[in-house]
């Protein structure tokens, strides 16, 4: 028997990172630098420090084991496997015929009007509404089958299964299309941002534009002011001047 007082190892709830991360410290990352500037040295001995490095060339370098990690490895192609299933890195979708499986909905059929190789557009929805109330009219069925004969279960178990995988691949053959117009979403979210933060900055612009003219017209009060007292500063001491010359001349002529 385990001991009561041993507390139960709790396993961690993510996996631990790979290894290699601690091969990307600043050390290596200034070796790699200073391999890839030794490499784009030309003939005259210059380093080319523009130079844009492709992953397969950066493979080609002969860098040290440790670098090796820092390197970016090339592009998987094919399948790649994911918890014992292979997957494929191919966006077409496969088809259900391809996986032997039966289509209930007709394939888009060519558009000779105008281009014979452009396929008209499947209407999705008309199909997937017509597959739903198939789904409500089988599983009523099925439900009718277990209230007289169970036994007999299994064929309309596999046609709900049909009418689901069905469904599902056409909403699949739908994702292109959404992603597009949810990127169109985007971008006129992004404009409209783009176009509210302008007509805030002109805004502001306008603001600054209406102080600075305030500010300037304040200055040129001010300074026309300071002029009117320099004037009058200037009136008052050649009115001084003047006098002190007459009294001057009126005491040269008591002399006499």
């Amino acid at each position: 028997m385990t001991d009561a007082s041993q507390q139960p190892a709790v396993p961690t709830a993510f996996a631990p990172p790979p290894p290699l991360w601690k091969h990307f410290t600043r050390e290596n990352l200034d070796e790699l630098e200073k391999i890839k500037n030794e490499a784009s040295k030309g003939e005259d001995g210059r380093i080319n420090r523009n130079k844009q490095w492709s992953s397969s060339e950066l493979r080609a370098l002969d860098v040290p084991p440790e670098l090796r990690f820092l390197v970016p490895p090339e592009i998987p192609t094919g399948q790649y496997s994911v918890f014992g299933e292979l997957q494929s890195l191919s966006t077409t979708l496969p088809s259900l015929k391809e996986q032997g499986i039966e289509q209930l909905y007709p394939e888009p059929e060519t558009d000779t009007s105008h281009d014979p190789s452009k396929p008209s557009p499947l209407n999705h929805a008309y199909y997937l509404l017509k597959i739903s109330k198939s789904l409500l009219l089988n599983f009523l069925e099925f439900v009718g089958v277990l209230s007289v004969s169970p036994e007999q279960f299994e064929s309309k178990v596999e046609d709900m299964r049909n009418l689901f995988i069905n469904a599902h691949h056409l909403l699949n053959l739908y994702r292109p299309h959404q992603a597009r117009e949810s990127l169109i979403m985007m971008m006129e979210e992004q404009l409209h941002r783009t176009k509210d933060e302008i007509e805030q900055m002109d805004k502001v612009k306008a603001d600054i534009e209406s102080v600075l003219d305030q500010l300037e017209a304040e200055g040129r009060q001010v300074g026309s002011v300071e002029q009117l007292d320099h004037a009058s500063d200037s009136k008052e001491a050649a009115r001084r001047t003047i006098e002190d010359r007459r009294l001057v001349w009126d005491l040269l002529d008591q002399e006499k």
